[in-house]
This record gives structure tokens, C-alpha cells and sequence, in this order.
């Protein structure tokens, strides 16, 4: 296991970044190992829809590490599985958690800031304690950082990126080994975080903002494309359907 969470954190290079097209079953997982990646990445969205669930840990953590056994059958490249908040009230029951990843076979996890269901962040104080916890256990633990997340780019810019740059520095300080931005679009902020950042930087890849070649320009380490992939492909599965139904004939 040491191997392939060695082999997934030398993914992460600035300038020529990890793209993740994340998927949410073993399927998926076959499909765009097959297309050429270099890891697999799970993202909680679309795992949990594709049950019948809903994100914010509402799928339970005993299905989302049964998926990724599953996943891990189909593939030997590194798998990373979206944790959402950690599945855990506090920096303890987080650690166990995320040990079962590793148990399971995860290479590493994604776990945000803030609780489920809850917009405002956690405190820096709170925040770090549930990141070393679930980095002690070896994993490649990407910190996810949600002040874009409705925030404005244009207007206050440099105090989010002020904000996030303090976080990344407490968030490596408590043994993350990644910095994932979401919902950030703006060249200039993210330019400015990939530069001051003493984690390697993840960004949401967005349909309108920065290209793939673009976002390596700009120093990120790693490209996701979070619910995109799911929301997509339930979308073309739809209008297939509508197709047919409707009494035409499906592209397929």
C-alpha cells in the first residue's frame, strides 16, 4: 500500500498536473482506466447518486469503502476516495475512518473544511486537528478548502486567497499533502495560490473557466472534474432515452 500512496503523491507536479476524471462505480472506474489514466479518483456526488442517495455523507461510509473494494478489483492504479468532511465528529473518529480507507486500499482522500450540510467553514483550530488525524494514517490526504465557494473572485480576490494561503500553511503544518481549491475560476487567484501555497494545488476543472493547459500554466498540480463526468453521462442517458421513448432511434 506505502507503494501505490508513494506512487499517487508523485502524480502531483506544478506545471504538468494530475487530470482525475472522476467516476463513481467499478464501471466507470474500468472505463476511464481504460482511456489512459494514471489514477482513479472517486467523487462523493456521484458515487452517492448513483446508489439513490444524496452527497454530505448521507451515503454511508460502510457502502462508500464497499464501492471502492469494488473499484479496486478493476484496476492497480491508485485510487483516492472523496471522504466529504472525514465521516467522523471529531479528529478521532475521523483518523478511524479514514484508517478503514487504507485498509480498504485507498491511496488517498479528499476531505473539505466544513461539516455536511453546514456553509460556514470550520475554524482553522478545528479544521487542523481532523486533517492529522486522518494524514497519520498515511494516506494522501487532499484538504479541501471551500472559501470560493460562494464567494466573489472579481470583488474580494485577494482576501480569499489571503484566507486560503493561511489555511493551506495550517493545513500542511498538520500533515495534508494537498490543497484542493473548488469553485475557483479566476486566473489571477489561482495563479497567486499555486504560488504561495506549500501544498500542491488541486482545481475543479470548470466548463467557461481555465483550459487543462491553462490551469498547468498557472502551476496546478492536479486537474478534478468532480460531478461533471456523473452529471454528464446522466444526461446523455436521459436524452437517449427520451429519444427512443419518444419513438426514435438511440445514436447508440
Amino acid at each position: 500500500m506505502s507503494d501505490k500512496v508513494a506512487e499517487f503523491r508523485a502524480l502531483h507536479v506544478p506545471g504538468d498536473p494530475l487530470i482525475l476524471v472522476n467516476i463513481w462505480d467499478a464501471g466507470s472506474a474500468k472505463a476511464v482506466a481504460a482511456a489512459g489514466a494514471k489514477a482513479i479518483a472517486t467523487g462523493s456526488w456521484g458515487v452517492a447518486s448513483a446508489q439513490g442517495s444524496s452527497d454530505g455523507e448521507n451515503f454511508p461510509l460502510e457502502e462508500a469503502l464497499a464501492n471502492l473494494a469494488r473499484i479496486l478489483t478493476v484496476t492497480d492504479l491508485p485510487v483516492t476516495i472523496d471522504m466529504e468532511a472525514g465521516y467522523g465528529d471529531d479528529a478521532a473518529a475521523v483518523g478511524a475512518s479514514v484508517a478503514q480507507a487504507r485498509a480498504a486500499g485507498a491511496a488517498g482522500i479528499n476531505m473539505e473544511d466544513r461539516l455536511p450540510g453546514q456553509k460556514e467553514l470550520l475554524p482553522i483550530a478545528d479544521a487542523a486537528p481532523r486533517y492529522r488525524a486522518a494524514a497519520d494514517t498515511g494516506l494522501f490526504v487532499n484538504a479541501r478548502c471551500d472559501l470560493f465557494l460562494g464567494g466573489d473572485a472579481a470583488k474580494d480576490g485577494d482576501a480569499l486567497v489571503a484566507a486560503t494561503l493561511e489555511r493551506a500553511r495550517a493545513y500542511a503544518d498538520a500533515g495534508a499533502s494537498g490543497l484542493f481549491v473548488p469553485f475557483l475560476a479566476d486566473a489571477g487567484c489561482i495563479g497567486a495560490i499555486c504560488d504561495g501555497s506549500p501544498l500542491p494545488v488541486n482545481i475543479l476543472r470548470g466548463k467557461g473557466g481555465p483550459t487543462h493547459k491553462e490551469l498547468a500554466a498557472l502551476g496546478v498540480a492536479r486537474i478534478s472534474h468532480g460531478h461533471q463526468p456523473w452529471a454528464a453521462a446522466m444526461a446523455w442517458l436521459k436524452g437517449q432515452a427520451s429519444q427512443v421513448l419518444g419513438g426514435g432511434e438511440p445514436d447508440y
